[in-house]
């Protein structure tokens, strides 16, 4: 009962690494504050600085990425 409970849940550093879904960038420290994070299908998907700033219109409009 005194042992430490376990957290699978949390990301091993092996996890952290983050690819931009339009232009493979890699951040290999997670997201950036920057990047951009969309939800499409069910799947979660990372945009970096520059893919964002090219898109932010249909961004903003919610068009998933396919669009642009």
């Amino acid at each position: 009962m005194d042992q430490p409970t376990s957290h699978p849940g949390q990301p091993g550093p092996e996890d952290q690494s983050v690819v931009c879904a339009r232009c493979g960038a890699r951040s290999p420290n997670g997201a950036p504050p920057t990047w951009t994070c969309s939800v499409e299908n069910g799947i979660r998907q990372y945009f970096c600085v520059d893919c964002a700033r090219a898109n932010l219109r249909a961004i903003e409009g919610r068009l998933d990425s396919s669009w642009w």
